[in-house]
């Protein structure tokens, strides 16, 4: 899908990564070809290990096997527990700028939109708490979506904005759905700290959905997993799960994440050193030559978020006339929320040759853009 485009247009925008994936899944995926048989397939104990046993030994979170439910994606499962676990009519919470697709499974499902917008300040992010606790203490307010890491800002959230978060949400009973698809995806010595690790009261009152696909870049192998201690939730997201028919995995999904998660740490580790120096790249090209351009610091994710408030507040119209004259396809600011107006998303999980080519055509977009205004 990302490469689906015109002649000479080099795609940085959907969140896929140019890589080819871990050799060990590879070779797992092999295995399963030559065998010949893709039937029915069912979680095995073994799926569950490699699950609890990765988020254990990097993120110090031992998941008990119980916990894990299999979905076929976060974004099936999110729009999942959104049906299940709210009624219509009720509001969602989010926190823009975030991921454009909670927008749509809040939408879509006949919930009502709240948002609490992050704070911008020199270029860095903070929650408004003040407007998070007014908005949580609304009889109305039942779930909220938390993004950790936040998708498109990169930001890791610590422990004690996650206990603030957590203590406030139970207190108002909003149950927290934590979508940490990018958690595997921090810099080189950044910590990155699970929601439902921080306390009792946060496991008790959270969802969490994971998968290998950002990581190892298999989205298209539809396998993700939720994670629910507490019981009663868990039997209710499973009902979910099994009525929207997003529970099965296909053929290959079971093969593969076990063998991201048993034996894809040095691929993972040494994946993370290599977008860390294309960051360095990016922020080091854009510092000398695009210098109205500011970049927000991120501490995970492969994307690059862009404050191009010195040049417009129409982020769509400069994705679109950089697109036009460079052909460099980038994502919009926009699309995560009206306070994203003034940036724009590129993603860096590429060679770092397509890197320095991103950064040359964005520069000559930006100056094309200006030669535009000003004319």
């Amino acid at each position: 899908m990302k490469w689906d485009v015109g002649e000479n247009e080099l795609p940085m925008w959907v969140a896929d990564m140019d890589f080819e994936t871990a050799p060990a899944v590879l070779e797992a995926l092999r295995r399963k070809v030559d065998r010949g048989i893709f039937g029915y397939t069912i979680m095995p104990d073994e799926y569950r290990q490699a699950v609890g046993g990765w988020w254990t030994r990097r993120h110090q979170f031992p998941i008990e096997q119980d916990w894990i439910l299999f979905a076929t994606g976060v974004v099936p499962a999110i729009s999942s527990i959104v049906r299940k676990m709210t009624d219509v009519g009720e509001n969602v919470l989010i926190q823009p700028p975030v991921y454009n697709i909670f927008y749509n499974s809040i939408r879509n499902n006949g919930r009502n939109l709240l948002k609490n917008n992050l704070i911008y300040r020199e270029g860095q992010y903070s929650i408004d708490f003040d407007d998070l606790e007014r908005k949580l203490a609304d009889p109305q307010t039942t779930l909220m979506i938390l993004c950790n890491p936040h998708n498109p800002i990169g930001k890791v959230w610590d422990r004690d904005t996650l206990a603030r978060i957590g203590e406030l949400c139970a207190k108002y009973r909003v149950l927290v759905l934590s979508d940490e698809i990018h958690c595997d995806l921090t810099d080189p010595g950044v910590t990155y700290t699970p929601f439902a690790s921080v306390s009792n009261l946060c496991a008790e009152n959270s969802i969490t959905c994971i998968a290998p696909s950002k990581a190892f870049n298999l989205a298209g192998l539809q396998a993700a997993s939720v994670v629910v201690p507490n019981l009663y939730i868990r039997h209710k997201v499973n009902r979910g799960l099994k009525t929207d028919e997003v529970g099965e995995p296909n053929a290959f999904a079971i093969e593969a994440t076990i063998a991201a998660f048993t034996q894809g740490d040095a691929w993972l580790d040494e994946l993370r050193g290599y977008i860390k120096d294309n960051k360095n790249i990016a922020a080091d090209y854009i510092r000398r030559h695009i210098p109205q351009i500011q970049i927000v610091q991120s501490e995970a994710t492969y994307l690059l978020w862009m404050d191009c408030y010195r040049i417009t507040c129409d982020a769509g119209r400069l994705c679109e006339v950089i697109r036009n004259e460079t052909g460099l396809h980038l994502s919009s600011g926009s699309d995560y929320g009206q306070n994203g107006q003034s940036f724009l998303r590129m993603n860096l999980g590429t060679q770092q040759s397509r890197v320095l080519e991103g950064l040359e055509r964005l520069n000559q977009g930006v100056q094309r853009y200006e030669d535009k205004k000003g004319g």
